[in-house]
């Protein structure tokens, strides 16, 4: 069963609660890109993330190039963000910034 989409009022106090994330809407999903001190830091980031996801059965989409690591959000099959979004955002802020992580585009 899928969990239930945010509405417009929810995903404004979800990103007040996250602060940092930016909200996309094709597909509607939250995005932040996180820079960490060389590959090895970013690396070990995505697999404490990983972990968590896992558990979370919720999973990110992202990228990495080097020290930098955009992640992107989104519940695909409610078609759009969910509390699960919003749980594994704070999962990630955690992660990121226990590692030193400063963010930006």
């Amino acid at each position: 069963m899928s969990a239930a989409r945010l509405g417009d009022d929810e995903r404004v106090a979800a990103l007040r609660e996250l602060g940092g994330w930016t909200l996309v809407s094709d597909p509607e999903a939250i995005t932040r890109t996180f820079r960490f001190d060389g590959f090895a830091s970013a690396f070990a980031f995505m697999t404490r993330v990983a972990l968590h996801a896992e558990a979370m059965d919720h999973h990110p989409d992202w990228s990495n190039a080097y020290a930098t690591v955009v992640v992107t959000l989104t519940t695909h099959d409610a078609g759009g963000l969910t509390r699960k979004d919003v749980e594994l955002a704070a999962v990630v802020d955690r992660a990121a910034f226990a590692l030193g992580a400063t963010t930006g585009a």
